[in-house]
Formats: structure tokens, sequence, C-alpha cells
């Protein structure tokens, strides 16, 4: 007798492909990878690379410093860069004269603090079990707004410990490049407590010509909305708006030529605020994470909901403290 294939009557639920659809609706086995270092039933699943793929996406979108930064994939928990403090000294002779030894290079270690961002979004089991909702996407655009939020904040104002250190929570100097201690950002004052001040178009230039040039190459403006409304109402002293639109979709608007980035966790304008940032973010700022988001399944805590916790190891701090510099509301 032959079996006859009908169609799956309407409503009906469709089998899903996919091994890890079928982790998060059910905690069907799949590939374990270790979680906390060790094997076993303290083990955790690794996202799928289409996921993880998501979830940077949304990362980005929401969090721009991550867009405009330096971002390094490191494979443990510590990481290391070496950096050189100054040039290797020369000198002319002549053509038969001795060639004494010159001194070397001066190094010094970028270590940037790091810490566990995490999420743990539940979602009860009758929404799992429904064929409508679209769980990876939901678990990818959970995990990427939770990440999103937190490391936007420690970008900026992050103090370091089990975190990022934010680059507004570096040392400050009005010492111009040379003269400061290496990791100390440099400010130009405004000359009024809380605003701009007279010739507030001059302070403007003034901070961008403080960028040596081959760092201006990719440089960019960095301030909340609020402080973009002030710009945005701003003219040069022939009447011309210091902001520009954008002419081309997909290009973003201008301040004195360079693209401004809108960062809200950047503070308003108030007495000693640094409020503005300027600078070449992707020499500036380095942010080094763990290339793999891990994810845990926990249906049993929380019933009748079911708990998805993730983990990235994130850190992140000023590389190059001459290549960024920031714009204080101050009388000097």
């Amino acid at each position: 007798m032959d079996v006859v294939e009908r169609p799956a009557l309407d409503g009906a639920r469709a089998e899903e492909s996919g091994a890890f659809a079928s982790f998060v609706r059910s905690g069907a086995t799949l590939e374990m990878k270790a979680f906390t270092g060790v094997s076993g039933d303290a083990g955790g699943y690794a996202v799928p690379r289409e996921i993880d793929a998501q979830i940077a996406s949304v990362m980005k979108t929401i969090s721009p410093i991550r867009g405009i930064a330096q971002v390094v994939q490191v494979g443990s928990a510590g990481y290391r860069k070496l950096i050189t403090t100054g040039g290797t000294p020369s000198g002319w002779a002549a053509e038969t004269a001795a060639r004494p030894e010159t001194a070397t290079p001066v190094f010094a270690e970028l270590v940037p603090p790091m810490g566990e961002l995490y999420a743990n979004p539940s979602a009860s089991q009758a929404m799992l079990d429904d064929a409508a909702f679209d769980v990876e996407q939901w678990l990818a655009g959970e995990i990427g707004q939770e990440f999103a939020r937190a490391e936007g904040a420690a970008f900026v104002n992050g103090s370091g410990v089990n975190r990022p250190k934010g680059f507004l929570q570096a040392p400050t100097a009005a010492a111009k490049d040379g003269a400061r201690p290496l990791g100390t950002l440099q400010y130009l004052a405004t000359g009024s407590a809380g605003d701009f001040g007279a010739g507030a178009d001059e302070r403007l230039v003034d901070l961008v010509q403080s960028l040596r040039a081959p760092y201006r190459q990719g440089a960019c403006f960095v301030m909340n909305a609020a402080t973009l409304a002030r710009i945005r109402k701003l003219k040069s002293g022939d009447g011309v708006p210091l902001w520009q639109p954008s002419l081309a979709g997909g290009q973003p608007a201008t301040l004195l030529g360079y693209p401004v980035v809108e960062a809200e966790d950047m503070p308003d304008i108030a007495p000693n605020s640094l409020s503005i940032a300027f600078g070449n973010f992707r020499a500036g700022y380095l942010i080094a994470e763990r290339s793999e988001t891990a994810i845990l399944r926990d249906p049993y805590t929380n019933k009748p909901f079911v708990s998805f916790y993730a983990t990235r190891r994130i850190g992140g701090c000023v590389a190059d403290s001459e290549a960024i510099k920031l714009m204080k509301f101050a009388a000097a």
C-alpha cells in the first residue's frame, strides 16, 4: 500500500530545522562547550556564528563608540599591547666620521581593563512553543540591546573596575602634546563655565587644530543630542552655520567639515563638563573582546520561564592620548 504525502493542515506546526532552534525551544542536545573552564554539567553552549553576527550588528548600531574605535578580538581574558613613547633619535655625521650609538625607543605596556558583560533575558515556555515566534531573532535582539546599553556607557564613562575604562575617565590637562604624561588627554576650555562663551566658532576651530594633522584624517566629533542641538544653532562670524546637514544618504552630518557622532552617554553642557570630544578614535580608543558569546539555557530556576544567560568579556581604554581632544565648558 502506497503512503500518500498529505500537506499539513492550516495552522499545524511545522518542524523546525537547525540544532540551535531545537536547543532554545526544548533544550535538545547541542554541541557542548566549556562555560567556566570545566566540562560536564557546568558547561554552556556557544552561540552559533549566525546568531553572534546578529548580536554584533545590533551592538554597533546602538553603541556608536564601537563603530569608530579600534576593536581587537582576543582569545584569553587578558590583553596587552606595547606602545612606544618616543621615536629613535638620529644624528648627522660626516662621510668618514664615527657613528655613535643612539638611544633606543622607550616602550610602555597598555593593558585595557576587562570585565564580563552579561544579559539574562527570559521567555515563557508558551512563547518558545509558539511556531510564529522567531526565537533566534528575539534572543539576538534582547542580548544585543542589553549589551549595547551597558558597553556604550562603559566606553565613555566606565570606571575601569571590572569593566572598560571610558575615555572621559582618563586624566586630563591643558598642556599640549609632548608636555603631558602618557595616557593624559588634552582639554581646551571654552572660557565660560557651562557655556561656549564669546567666539564659539573660534573655540571649535581651536579644538580641531589642536589635533595634529596625521590624526585629523578620519577624525570626528562625539557629543550627545542636547549638545548637538546647541551646536546646530551656532554660526560663524559671517553668518554661515557651523553644522552642515548630510547631502547624501548614509553620510553623517558634518561640523567644520568633520562627521558628528551622537553618543547619548556623553554629558550635557554644564560647568566644567567635558561635553565634546574630537579625535581619531580608531587610533585613540582600544576595545578588546572575546570573539565568542557564551549562552546557557536555564529552564529550572524561574519556572514557567526559560532564562538565557549570555556572557561576553569586553575591555577598553585610551590607546593614544594624543589622538583624542576634549572641550571643557569652563573658564580655564
